[in-house]
């Protein structure tokens, strides 16, 4: 039940009958209608501007349209109140009998309360992306928690949802694994490497490559030119490296769904670069050309010739974009033009990619090369400037979200801890020191464009100011609370179906209203963060509800008489139970979406 869109449906209503009746224009075009909760609960349950974004084109003075609307709406039977406030919102105050019905609807939803309804729409979210060259560091962190929970509210909200790991394994970086590969390969046959060489891998993480190449190949390749093992070393250098990728994101609870390899959209016969280049070419996007070295900054892409260049400035880029080199190799770009071609070719209507910080410059290009492949147009204003990160129109529209950096803190002080990789720290250190629960919530509870403090300290203490502690506390009282009404009142039955025919007019205390009506917001929260792809929306509102639970508890503690479990009547205690049972569904939904676990006790 989505308060919400009911109240508004009942609006409309109001509205075309006042049309009917020839208190509005019959052929005025309603505006879209808003429910909110105010902010102020002084002013009622709910609030709406209606009555102001129709009056102009109504021809009425806002109060007069709101009193038209008031004088209807205090008909309704769910209705408790009706106020006009200032020049013409309009507050309502819903029944006791409305909020109790939220709770029975959530009792009868269980776990689909919430969830959106299916949309025809497929939505693709690329995110880690990683180069295969060793262990997740600490900057992928985030972008992988908020990736994967953005995944998960676009798919409870109803979209069809693909998750997408690109290998970035066809550039020199691969080489360059290969190459360190073969240096601790040398080693496990027993030769001494002494300090790894410049520009080579490090990290100890190579070291079981190394044994596991010498134990399948023995010495073949010792003093081997490196043309006769580059290849094959590469290839089972990248293998084994994903296979550590893949462990330290399960150790998250992340995984993806499909894995397309970069060097595999040129390789054979289906040469997907060259296909994605000659699209544009039949666009008209595509000419020989030079370019003049960029200001500022070197770009490796750029290069004194005549060479293949993609008109991206025709889309708002600040110059066109190679996509060949001298040598006749296909540039980064155009390697990253082809993979979205694919995308857009195996039908996803909606492309969502997650960028850390230090990709902002690459944005517009790639938005410029999605809007020319799918005839869409990138989200600019008025000026000419971007309005957003994404594309609109055309056959697919791409969006990119993008993370900031993480710092890490204990105690307040920065923190520097053991680099087992040899130059970073990495993710699976984080995760080992606090556990994955406190990594997922707390990367999630900030906007992802803001720059995040992780605090070792701060994410493992037990108290209020640890929001991941506060909501799965939450969790496990609500589950107290039923293993305490089984002790204490064995021969009360308080299983889901007595809980649903529980009389729930025995609630009427104002904070168990003010609970059910933070209930109540959760299906528009779920819809609202998955629209705007902020997952820290949620994050936001179960510290609320938590916070709403727990000031019942306390309540309860000061005042006798509104304890949950009343052992002198029973018929009040499951009707706490159906309250505290809703309140539960609803925070396990939730803590599920964003990846985290809702424990049923804590110590």
């Amino acid at each position: 039940m989505n308060v919400f869109a009911h109240v508004e449906a009942k609006i409309a209503a109001v509205l075309a009958d006042l049309k009917v009746e020839g208190v509005l224009p019959r052929d005025v075009a309603l505006p879209h209608i808003e429910v909110e909760s105010p902010r102020d609960s002084t002013h009622g349950d709910l609030a709406s501007n209606v009555a102001m974004a129709l009056a102009k084109p109504a021809g009425m003075k806002p109060r007069d349209l709101a009193d038209a609307v008031k004088a209807k709406l205090e008909g309704d039977p769910e209705i408790a109140a009706v106020a006009v406030a200032g020049p013409g919102f309009l507050n309502l105050t819903m029944t006791p009998a409305y909020w109790h019905g939220v709770i029975a609807s959530i009792l009868k939803d269980g776990a689909s309360y919430g969830r959106g309804a299916p949309k025809p729409d497929g939505v693709n979210v690329e995110y880690v992306s990683a180069n295969p060259t060793g262990p997740m560091h600490v900057g992928h962190c985030r972008g992988a928690v908020f990736g994967d929970a953005l995944a998960n509210l676009l798919a409870f909200s109803g979209y069809t949802v693909a998750r997408e790991y690109y290998i970035n394994d066809a550039g020199g970086q691969v080489d360059v694994l290969a190459r360190s590969a073969h240096l601790r390969y040398r080693e496990a046959l027993g030769e001494q490497i002494g300090d790894i060489p410049e520009g080579l891998y490090p990290g100890d993480y190579l070291k079981p490559v190394g044994e596991a190449l010498a134990s399948k190949y023995g010495d073949r390749f010792i003093g081997k030119p490196e043309a006769e093992w580059l290849t094959l070393f590469r290839g089972e250098s990248i293998a084994a490296m994903l296979a550590i990728i893949k462990d330290d994101l399960a150790a998250l609870n992340i995984r993806h769904d499909v894995f397309v390899s970069e060097a595999s959209l040129s390789r054979g016969g289906a040469d997907q670069v060259k296909a994605a280049i000659e699209a544009l070419r039949q666009k008209g996007l595509i000419y020989e050309g030079r370019l003049a070295k960029p200001l500022g900054h070197d770009d490796e892409d750029w290069e004194d010739r005549e060479q293949t260049l993609f008109k991206s400035t025709e889309f708002g880029d600040d110059m066109d974009r190679a996509l060949q080199k001298s040598d006749g190799t296909y540039t980064y770009f155009a390697g990253d033009i082809a993979y979205h071609y694919d995308k857009i070719t195996r039908g996803f209507p909606h492309l969502i990619n997650v960028f850390g910080a230090d990709h902002i410059g690459y944005i517009p290009r790639m938005l410029a090369a999605v809007a020319a492949l799918a005839g869409g147009a990138l989200d600019r204003d008025q000026k000419g400037k971007l309005r957003s990160w994404r594309t609109r129109g055309g056959t697919t529209d791409l969006e990119i979200k993008v993370v900031q950096l993480v710092k890490l803190f204990k105690g307040g002080e920065p923190f520097k801890m053991s680099k087992r990789a040899g130059t970073f720290v990495t993710l699976r250190d984080v995760v080992d020191e606090v556990g994955r629960d406190p990594v997922r919530f707390m990367m999630l509870y900030r906007k992802e464009l803001e720059p995040l403090d992780f605090d070792f300290a701060k994410v493992t203490e037990q108290s209020k100011d640890n929001p991941v502690f506060y909501v799965q506390y939450a969790h496990a009282r609500a589950c107290s609370v039923f293993r305490n009404v089984a002790d204490q009142m064995p021969a009360l039955d308080i299983s889901k179906a007595a809980l649903s025919k529980a009389d729930l007019s025995h609630l009427n205390d104002p904070a168990e209203f003010e609970l059910v009506r933070k209930l109540a917001q959760y299906p528009r929260l779920i819809a609202t963060a998955a629209e705007a792809r902020e997952p820290h929306r949620l994050a936001f509102y179960l510290y609320d509800l938590a916070s709403a639970f727990h000031g019942l508890w306390t309540r309860g503690n000061d005042l006798p008489h509104l304890r949950f479990i009343q052992t002198h009547d029973g018929g009040l205690t499951i009707a706490r139970c159906a309250l505290v049972d809703a309140t539960r569904a609803v925070i396990s939904s939730g803590l599920g979406v964003l990846g985290v676990e809702a424990p049923e006790s804590m110590r």
